[in-house]
């Protein structure tokens, strides 16, 4: 049905620098997803080669979106007819590295790639660039997707921009540890509120490789009540967005439209 779009959820683990291990993984995942109806299946930040990795194992496994693990996924895509969306280290055609997130159709083809804007901790930013402009929005079955990737997602504006370019649901691939669960639990139904839009967060659980991942994945409604929300463990969250949901929720009030800039002076 056009306006609508089942969305899969996946709150897991991922093996450090294993590519091989995660490909197959994420294949498994996604064809019991397709089992279950899912349309666009979400995986967290970094899922292709693990979050927690050096700076060297980083340089070494980035690739660009025609590389081979890319191709596994974009060929995945085919066999299961859906679409993902799964976060990799890039390697841009000048040879700068990303922390991206591709989004393939079911015909293999990549029909967005976002480049993370807002880079967490001295770690990332030594190893990732910094992308220029970007508004990352894909139309999928008659729904507007928008991309972020974790920390951007604390930033309002990001939301905002996304907000008033008509996105419907924005996706959130994300790898957020101990000790920020609130922004599992307040930022994101906040951001989905105050935008009156879906948000769908997928995090890792676990501890993994240093760090202590909160898990809380979710899939939240305009109104910022949870559609799917994960617990700590491993979890495949599914729930249906509805375009027309976004406007029953705008029919009374509108923040896009009622906003005024610069309400209180400064």
């Amino acid at each position: 049905m056009i306006g609508r779009l089942r969305l899969a959820v996946v709150q897991c683990s991922s093996m450090a620098a294993d590519v091989q291990a995660n490909l197959a993984r994420l294949a498994e995942t996604v064809h019991a997803a397709a089992v279950h109806g899912a349309q666009l299946v979400v995986f967290p930040e970094m899922y292709v080669t693990g979050y927690n990795i050096s700076e060297w194992d980083i340089r070494d496994l980035a690739e660009s979106p025609e590389g081979p693990a890319m191709q596994f996924i974009r060929q995945t895509a085919c066999d299961a007819g859906v679409h993902i969306c799964v976060g990799y280290p890039e390697r841009a055609a000048d040879g700068q590295i990303y922390n991206s997130a591709l989004v393939c159709d079911p015909q293999g083809r990549v029909v967005l790639n976002y480049r993370k804007s807002h880079l967490f901790g001295d770690a990332e930013k030594k190893v990732f660039g910094r992308p220029g402009p970007q508004l990352p929005v894909v139309m999928i079955r008659g729904v507007s997707v928008g991309v972020l990737i974790c920390y951007d997602v604390e930033f309002p504006e990001n939301v905002r921009a996304l907000a008033m370019a008509r996105a419907d649901v924005i996706v959130v691939p994300t790898a957020n540890m101990e000790p920020y669960r609130a922004v599992c639990e307040t930022v994101v139904p906040a951001r989905a509120y105050e935008n009156q839009l879906y948000v769908a967060y997928a995090n890792y659980c676990g501890d993994r490789d240093g760090l202590a991942y909160c898990g809380g994945s979710s899939i939240i409604n305009p109104d910022g009540t949870a559609l799917a929300h994960a617990a700590d463990g491993p979890e495949l969250l599914l729930a249906d967005v509805d375009r027309a949901a976004i406007d029953r929720s705008r029919s009374g009030h509108c923040f896009l439209e009622d906003r005024v800039a610069r309400a209180i002076s400064p």
